[in-house]
């Protein structure tokens, strides 16, 4: 069977990593978090103390792109990648709400954007890959031999949110959580580079009230039929 990328676009917490990394181990695919690049980024920029009170200058956060180096490496334990920032696992820190306040408008950045998008199509160049994010399928890989677009209704993503936090050893209010979909929702499908939109030829994934493993196997279906219905790519 020929390899091929699989792009999954989406809202946050639709599940889209979850369903990514299930999909990648199912296929023996790689699975790329590009989501977590932005993250590291914000993060960095963090740490640096370039961020104060979720203000910062376009020209700091550009200038420190040279300095982040971003890999994913298998943890054998979760049986799934964690993310490494300059050689530190940075898996629960990217993932905390300070940073999720934050990593939306560090993303709308036009050279942020430029950069990692290069670092993506460059993983991404032997296909046999699964990356999930927010312009996979519209920008990133346009040419995507199978492109998903994930939804879920807000109160399922609200608990999604929560429950990914909590098993994290971080509590926070819902109201705080459904404020911050919210504005990433605004901030995802407004800006000017890149915004969050379903491509054309994606198909619609509402998993609203669909199990993991449903999920899983209508799209490792959808591959197996798309693949059976091409020679090659």
């Amino acid at each position: 069977m020929p390899k091929i990328i699989v792009a999954i676009d989406g809202y946050s917490s639709c599940g889209k990593s979850t369903l990514a990394r299930a999909l990648a181990s199912q296929m023996g695919y790689a699975y790329i978090d590009s989501g977590a690049m932005y993250r590291c980024v914000t993060l960095y920029a963090l740490q640096q103390g370039m961020i104060k009170d979720k203000v910062f200058l376009d020209e700091e956060i550009i200038s420190i792109l040279p300095d982040v180096h971003i890999s994913f490496q298998f943890n054998a334990h979760s049986k799934t990648s964690d993310t490494y920032l300059n050689d530190v696992n940075v898996e629960r820190q990217i993932r905390s709400l300070e940073v999720a306040e934050i990593v939306s408008k560090v993303s709308i950045v036009k050279e942020v954007r430029t950069h990692l998008v290069a670092l993506q199509r460059k993983m991404g160049k032997g296909k046999g890959i699964v990356m999930d994010g927010r312009d996979i399928g519209t920008n990133v890989f346009p040419h995507a031999e199978l492109k998903i677009f994930m939804t879920a209704d807000m109160d399922v993503r609200i608990d999604r949110r929560l429950d990914e936090l909590t098993s994290k050893g971080m509590h926070v209010d819902r109201e705080d959580v459904k404020r911050n979909l919210l504005q990433r929702d605004h901030d995802d499908t407004h800006r000017k580079e890149n915004p969050l939109i379903k491509a054309v030829d994606a198909v619609l994934l509402d998993n609203s009230e669909l199990t993991r493993e449903e999920q899983l196997e209508f799209v490792v279906k959808l591959i197996h039929d798309l693949t059976l219905t091409k020679d090659a790519f």
